[in-house]
């Protein structure tokens, strides 16, 4: 059965960590199921059992998928496995190696907007992507079905596109990026994204790991572009969360319709003359146009008369001149 969305498990040494994960994951996405398996009698460790009793609460039908914390939290986990009452609840169950912070945050995200618990983990593992793109890391991606690819939008049939400009003072960050994943995830047609100030390649919209890649800051523009039925609906969606200067999308592209023939730009034979008054050439053999009169120039105006002097004009009053 699959009634509910992917549970999450945090397993770590220490409660606080765990708990501050989890209040920082809900942040970005309040809806996912996260039970919380940390610390041993107050202090510092794991416990195998209460990892098993988290799953078992975490589990909605569609499977659990366990964030860890350090080497032995790993041993806790798979010794949990074995304690569980369902082995058909063991199937569903995806241990993790994801970081535990960022790979929390990001499956809780993913969770949340329906993914399998496949996809959940895939996101998880690639959640440091974002982190090493900035400071010209590597770090391995998340897998998924939406490939990347440097094409540039309008490429493929029936494509829509558009454009946004970020406003956020701190760019595409968490928030505002968990936001539009968690948006492009509920959408018919599959987006994908580009920073086209920086010219990085294309990431799915869907993918929160692979959006923080982008290192789209305030005031660098994000091309959205999508394919196939409701690409033109999806793309305008997305352009909405950023209202900010959005470039409206384009209609899907279709083949080009041909262009009208021009008309081949008149030439002019050198050997033929051309006439002083700008007019197209006699055909030949007709008889040569007269030539134009002389100009005969106009006599001199006589001299004007002497001009009489003019009236004086009366002042205005309270207009004082000078001595």
């Amino acid at each position: 059965m699959t009634d509910g969305p992917v549970g999450l498990v945090a397993v770590s040494h220490s409660r606080a960590l765990a708990d501050a994960a989890v209040a920082l994951a809900g942040e970005m996405a309040g809806d996912a199921p996260i039970e919380v398996a940390a610390g041993l009698d107050g202090g510092f460790g794991t416990d195998a059992a209460a990892i098993a009793a988290a799953v078992g609460a975490a589990d909605r039908g569609a499977g659990v998928v366990v964030v860890m914390d350090l080497g032995s939290a790993v041993l806790s986990a798979e010794l949990a496995l074995e304690l569980l009452d369902d082995p058909a609840l063991a199937e569903r169950v995806v241990l993790c190696p994801a970081p535990f912070v960022e790979g929390l945050v990001v499956a809780a995200v993913a969770a949340a907007g329906g993914a399998d618990r496949a996809a959940v983990a895939a996101e998880a593992v690639g959640a440091l992507a974002g982190k090493a793109e900035q400071l010209g890391g590597h770090a391995p991606a998340a897998p998924s079905p939406e490939p990347s690819s440097t094409a540039p939008a309008g490429a493929r049939p029936g494509e829509a596109s558009g454009v946004f400009v970020v406003d956020d003072p701190h760019g595409l960050h968490a928030r505002p990026a968990a936001r539009l994943v968690a948006l492009a995830r509920t959408l018919d047609a599959p987006v994908r994204l580009r920073n086209a100030t920086t010219g990085s390649g294309w990431v799915p919209a869907a993918s929160l790991s692979r959006v923080a890649t982008l290192g789209a800051l305030r005031g660098h523009r994000v091309e959205v572009a999508a394919d196939g039925p409701g690409a033109a609906d999806a793309v305008r969606a997305l352009l909405a969360l950023h209202p900010a200067a959005p470039t409206a999308p384009t209609a899907p592209s279709g083949p080009a319709a041909p262009s009208a023939p021009t008309a081949p730009p008149a030439t002019t034979d050198p050997a033929t003359p051309v006439r002083p008054d700008g007019a197209a050439p006699d055909p030949p053999g007709a008889p040569a146009a007269p030539p134009p009169p002389a100009s005969v120039p106009e006599p001199a105006a006589p001299p004007s008369a002497a001009r009489e002097p003019a009236a004086p004009q009366p002042m205005s009053p309270g207009v004082a001149l000078g001595p």
